[in-house]
């Protein structure tokens, strides 16, 4: 079956108990392709009754995972990615038709996933509890970590698999079991990569897809055990409010607007390669693009002209092309992305280059990356997430103008740094109130460190042994192997610990 036959076959399923079943749900939603605007496939509308089944076979299914030894489910997992490795280039391919993004950029995205598997499947097997001291003698203390139960993981669509893997893994590891709603754009891939869990228990990975109604029913269910969400503030904001009710526990990143600053000190060659990809990367829709860049006074007309020159060396087209940036993932994005360049534009800010829609594509939602100079601190576009290609430029006069109108936002997920000065460097470190922090080296993750923002980003952390323990609950156990009588501090109560007999010292 071709790739292209692939769309039709997962069109209008889900992916329950280990099996693909068509939906019995007569609500459905298409799936445009971004670069060409043709419908590619359309995905259902899960019934409430689809969503009850897939939480009780996800309840059923955590407990088979959960018998089997640590051991195991790691070199179950490291099997898993393999097959990712193996099929990277197909995932690629349903990535770039589904979200748009440069083949390159979803080829790697896969590639990520397998590694952050491989990090995790090791990581499960450490990470279960420690020892401590007993403070009775002969006994002996310890603290367990168990799974929480069922995870439910809803999803963007810029990232559709790395960051399902990152939480997906995670909780994996710890022990329990994942349904998935995946964003409706980016579906038909979620769909798809289901294949590489086809060795674990079934039932332990399941996707139901939809609109926010199934994402709704997932949450409020008192048969899910946690919530990660990647997304919208307003919408993150709803979902901690009803995990608040039962106290379900929630890791939230909920989007970014990261600062850019580059100084004096900084190489302006280097600096402005970094910029561009920080800017542009998957035309811009990325929670950790660099959105607002504080340049220095004495070099901003330099870099300016050099980010000018580099910005218009990149090929816009079609994701399956040999391009650099290819189409934004909907229709409305782009036109919410359009709108916010036209009130910049009403606000002062001017057009260095780009902004436009590229000449010779008719078709699809490109836009030109764009740079912007004259742009007030308190304008929009700085203090929003603009979440396209665009680099809005502010001078500033110094490191501290720098570093106080970074920490002006109400997000805090990322932020960025140019300077050779290891001053500036170690006061970024100290000061920057910022979940991640790039110094000379923007936007790269690691699987052994933690991801996550301050203020309106969010709350909590993926990757690293952070990103575990979101998806675990401790538990402390005290063992008496003598089962001694305790009567130092059991009943009944000495004398000689009496009031009376304190007050008689």
């Amino acid at each position: 079956m071709s790739l292209h036959q692939e769309f039709d076959r997962l069109s209008g399923t889900l992916f329950i108990d280990g099996n693909y079943l068509k939906s019995q749900s007569t609500e459905t939603i298409s799936v445009i392709d971004p670069a060409t605007e043709d419908r590619i496939a359309e995905i259902a509308d899960a019934t409430e009754s689809e969503v009850e089944t897939t939480i009780d076979v996800a309840n059923t299914a955590r407990k088979t995972w959960l018998a089997i030894d640590p051991r195991t489910r790691a070199t179950m997992l490291h099997e898993v990615a393999a097959r990712i490795r193996r099929d990277k280039a197909i995932y690629g391919y349903f990535m770039t038709r589904e979200e748009g993004k440069p083949f390159k950029e979803s080829v790697d995205e896969a590639s990520w996933c397998a590694t952050a598997i491989d990090y995790y499947a090791e990581l499960g097997r450490h990470e279960t509890g420690r020892i401590a001291g007993a403070t009775v003698p002969g006994h002996f203390h310890f603290a367990v970590r168990e799974p929480l139960g069922t995870v439910v993981i809803i999803l963007p669509f810029n990232f559709p698999l790395v960051l399902l893997c990152w939480e997906l893994s995670a909780a994996l590891a710890a022990g329990n079991s994942v349904i998935i709603k995946p964003h409706e754009q980016t579906s038909i891939t979620t769909l798809k990569f289901m294949e590489v869990f086809s060795s674990l228990p079934k039932g332990l990975v399941q996707v139901v897809t939809g609109g926010p109604r199934v994402a709704q029913h997932l949450v409020k269910s008192k048969k899910t055990h946690c919530v990660a969400y990647t997304g919208s503030v307003p919408i993150a904001q709803q979902i901690m409010k009803v995990c608040a009710e039962t106290f379900k526990p929630a890791l939230i990143e909920a989007s970014g607007n990261d600062p850019f600053i580059v100084m004096p000190s900084a190489p302006l060659d280097v600096a402005v390669r970094g910029a561009a990809f920080a800017a542009y990367l998957n035309c811009g829709q990325v929670c950790t693009s660099a959105e607002r860049f504080y340049v220095h006074d004495s070099i901003h007309d330099e870099f300016v002209e050099r980010l000018v020159a580099e910005t218009k060396k990149l090929r816009i087209g079609n994701g399956l092309d040999n391009v650099d940036i290819g189409p934004m993932a909907t229709h409305r994005q782009r036109e919410r992305f359009e709108a916010l360049l036209a009130r910049a534009r009403q606000e002062g800010a001017k057009f260095a280059t780009g902004g436009g829609r590229p000449a010779g594509l008719n078709h699809g939602w490109f836009v030109e990356p764009a740079v912007l100079t004259d742009v007030s601190p308190d304008s929009e576009i700085l203090n929003n997430e603009s979440f396209g290609p665009v680099a809005p430029i502010c001078r500033v006069k110094s490191f501290d103008e720098a570093l106080e109108l970074a920490n002006r936002s109400e997000f805090g997920l990322g932020a960025n740094l140019y300077s050779r000065d290891m001053s500036e460097m170690m006061r970024a470190v100290n000061e920057i109130e910022s979940g991640i922090l790039w110094i000379n080296a923007p936007v790269l993750d690691n699987d052994a460190l933690p991801f996550g923002g301050r203020k309106l980003s969010g709350i909590g952390r993926q990757l690293g042994p952070e990103g575990l323990a979101q998806f675990q609950t401790s538990k402390f156990v005290m063992i008496d192997p003598a089962a001694a009588p305790q009567d130092f501090w059991w009943f009944p109560y000495s004398e000689e610990e009496a009031y009376e007999h304190a007050k008689a010292k």
